[in-house]
């Protein structure tokens, strides 16, 4: 009789497992498409489903809506939260940090998550079997960044369509649209980036900008240099928006690997990082007002235009990831810092 029951339920696994590759299809065991797709663009089909998007794994397939996303990301779970996405689960980071909650989700959607019903997978080191718990029709892989879990790809294939998408050569109003078109919530994405588009037209006439160019880091806790956000990172176009310049950086200080893998950041470091910082105003991402003092007394960093000036503040600690979130917050804090009734 145990004999029976075990081998019963192998069959439904079996079942289960087919049924689930059935309702996928990814490349490149998939037949051959001749699509002529890029990287991240999204073909529909005209009765809504099946939908196509091509990723730097090749082609994924979805024959319907998911229900059950499981995102190992936490920098892109903020952006699914942020257009509805029927998210089951997500990774996390280190918890209860000054930028995550005790779950390890980030504080600027953590309460929305909890709210949402989101379980935490792992924090840092992504766990296949925790993922695999969770029971996904869609799995979603960011393809950099250090909440990447690409090296669990060819496990999780298997188990789940899984599409991989980067974040560092997007804003999260282009991640968005692409969620939005590859999961049917085409509406929601589009309701979402339109109300922050309008938030940014408003900041963007109601403050005055500090002395351009301007230089936008991630200022080391250590004090030994920065990564600097470049026109490709979702904070830099964001500036750019606003209408801020960003600040060149020499070739001479950029290093060999700073634009390697990543496009969003220059590493600038050691006794490099002060010709480095060549704008008139510096903005610290992922800091408090803390940071602005230990920015100023560097001694390495005093003959600096910005130090010299009085132009160096922080922007705020949720500012290192952005999506629709930390974004509004971050237009808050320019608001208040550069607000013209503060001229």
């Amino acid at each position: 009789m145990v004999r029976f029951m075990t081998h019963f339920k192998q069959v439904l696994a079996l079942l289960f497992l087919s049924l689930t590759l059935a309702s996928c299809d990814q490349s490149p065991t998939a037949a051959p498409d001749k699509t002529q797709l890029k990287i991240d663009q999204v073909e529909k089909s005209t009765s809504g489903w099946p939908r196509k998007i091509m990723t730097p794994e090749g082609l994924l397939t979805l024959n319907k809506k998911p229900t059950r996303i499981v995102s190992t990301s936490v920098t892109l779970t903020g952006t699914l939260l942020a257009i509805k996405a029927p998210l089951v689960a997500s990774g996390a980071t280190m918890a209860n940090t000054s930028v995550a909650s005790e779950q390890g989700f980030m504080r600027q959607w953590a309460d929305i998550a909890e709210t949402r019903g989101v379980t935490p997978l792992y924090q840092t080191e992504p766990n296949a079997e925790a993922i695999i718990k969770a029971n996904p029709d869609l799995i979603i892989i960011s393809a950099t960044g250090g909440d990447s879990a690409l090296k669990l790809y060819e496990q999780l294939k298997d188990i789940a369509p899984t599409l991989v998408i980067a974040y560092d050569d997007k804003s999260w109003m282009q991640l968005a649209s692409i969620f939005g078109d590859i999961l049917g919530l085409e509406e929601q994405a589009k309701t979402m980036i339109q109300r922050f588009e309008q938030e940014v037209k408003h900041t963007k006439t109601t403050i005055n900008l500090p002395p351009q160019p301007t230089t936008a880091m991630v200022y080391y806790q250590d004090d030994t240099g920065a990564n600097i956000w470049t026109s490709e990172s979702a904070q830099g176009r964001l500036l750019q928006e606003l209408g801020f310049t960003l600040a060149d950086v020499p070739e001479s200080v950029k290093g060999d690997i700073s634009m390697g893998i990543r496009h969003d950041i220059i590493i600038a470091t050691g006794e490099r990082f002060p010709d480095a910082v060549t704008g008139n105003t510096t903005l610290l991402f992922s800091a408090s007002t803390d940071r602005e003092q230990a920015f100023i007394d560097n001694p390495y960093l005093h003959e600096t235009s910005s130090v010299q000036n009085h132009q160096v503040f922080a922007v705020g600690e949720d500012t290192f990831r952005l999506d629709y979130y930390s974004a509004t917050n971050l237009l808050k804090r320019l608001q208040a810092l550069f607000g013209r009734e503060k001229s």
